[in-house]
């Protein structure tokens, strides 16, 4: 097959393509070039997608012999990715950037395009199994390692585009193994750390990437008697189930933490309280993508994970649908009680390790 490696300049995409040459595919190389001001991506930022990046992903595509290039999906990225993440906070709502990178950008703009130029697949350093049956069948399930499992940002993609992807990690047994094979192999980036937080926050300042894009807006924090207990610069940096960062000038009556239950962006208010409030015991969720085919209605039993690396609760749920009669949406009750869920996350439903499907989280029920 034509394979189009996704190199992102770190260990885990230079491994997964060195495999997919290993396997004899015809592979050839791209960097996603996402920032429009490269500059923004310097030295000592802690996300992806750096300016070094670029360079180690042409290291490591020249060392297994592999043609390489950027291509600038800046302009995608900056309308779908940041332009979201802004909007969901404004809107009072919490985005996984990750989740809609891989959505629109990964598995969207760099696939479609890639199957425009005559490719067959997309392969990535991502931790993920993609399970074949003899019927032609493909299932998204955890990666092996499950602590390095990305299975949760993955099910957005959806089964269309899981047919032409690739994921040689999958199988791997921890990131250790994956740095050995790496140095064996000799690409430099066998010793490159991680890269963690979002990648067009380089300073990882999260409220003041907000604060300096939405502007200053005071308002007030209050408890859930209604009382002014703090005020703050802008309901759109605060989130669910958020505790630092409140600056409250009233302590609780009874001295226990305070956490945020409610982001209200109409009044430009937060709601605080006791942790026992965050709660949750069923979740109503849209834009679902599903790996199945649920029949509206009826319940079935899953597993339901709210967060990247948050552990799976016990729950049951059934497909909603749409004015055209097809599944939209999901609702779900949760056998144990959930804490800070928030309106705009993404949720996911396993069966076992198998992603049955994914959603937004719409709305909760305490």
């Amino acid at each position: 097959m034509r394979v189009l490696a996704a190199l992102s300049g770190g260990v885990d995409s230079a491994v997964a393509a060195a495999r997919a040459v290993d396997a004899g595919h015809d592979v050839v190389g791209v960097h996603m070039a996402l920032s429009r001001n490269r500059q923004e991506y310097r030295t000592g930022s802690r996300g992806c997608c750096s300016i070094e990046d670029a360079g180690d992903a042409r290291r490591a595509a020249d060392v297994l012999g592999i043609p390489y290039y950027v291509w600038d999906l800046s302009e995608k990225f900056e309308q779908t990715v940041v332009a979201d993440f802004l909007a969901e906070y404004e809107a009072g709502r919490t985005p996984n950037p990750c989740v809609r990178c891989n959505e629109h950008i990964k598995f969207e703009a760099l696939l479609d395009k890639g199957v425009a130029l005559g490719f067959d697949a997309v392969c990535t350093g991502h931790y993920a199994r993609i399970e074949l049956h003899e019927d032609g069948t493909r299932e998204l399930h955890r990666a092996v390692d499950l602590a390095k499992d990305q299975s949760y940002v993955l099910a957005v993609m959806g089964p269309d585009r899981l047919a032409r992807a690739m994921f040689p990690l999958g199988e791997v047994a921890s990131k250790d193994d994956v740095r050995a094979e790496a140095a064996v192999r000799g690409l430099g980036v066998s010793a490159k750390p991680d890269s963690y937080d979002i990648c067009f926050v380089a300073d990882g300042d999260t409220q003041g990437f907000l604060h300096e894009h939405l502007g200053i807006r005071p308002g007030e924090v209050l408890d859930t008697d209604g009382n002014v207990v703090g005020r703050h610069e802008g309901a759109y940096a605060f989130t669910v189930g958020q505790r630092k960062g409140l600056a409250l000038g009233r302590p609780a009556p009874d001295g226990r933490p305070r956490y945020v239950l409610d982001v209200q962006p109409v009044t430009n208010t937060v709601v605080v309280g006791p942790a026992e409030l965050l709660t949750v015991t069923g979740i109503a969720a849209d834009q679902a993508v599903w790996f199945v085919s649920p029949e509206p209605g009826a319940w079935f039993d899953c597993a339901v994970q709210v967060r990247a690396h948050g552990a799976p609760v016990p729950g049951r749920a059934t497909a909603t649908i749409d004015d055209a009669g097809k599944p939209s949406g999901v609702v779900i009750q949760l056998h144990e009680g959930l804490r800070g869920v928030a309106p705009g996350q993404s949720v996911v439903l396993y069966d076992g390790t198998r992603v049955l499907g994914q959603a937004t989280v719409g709305s909760t029920t305490r």
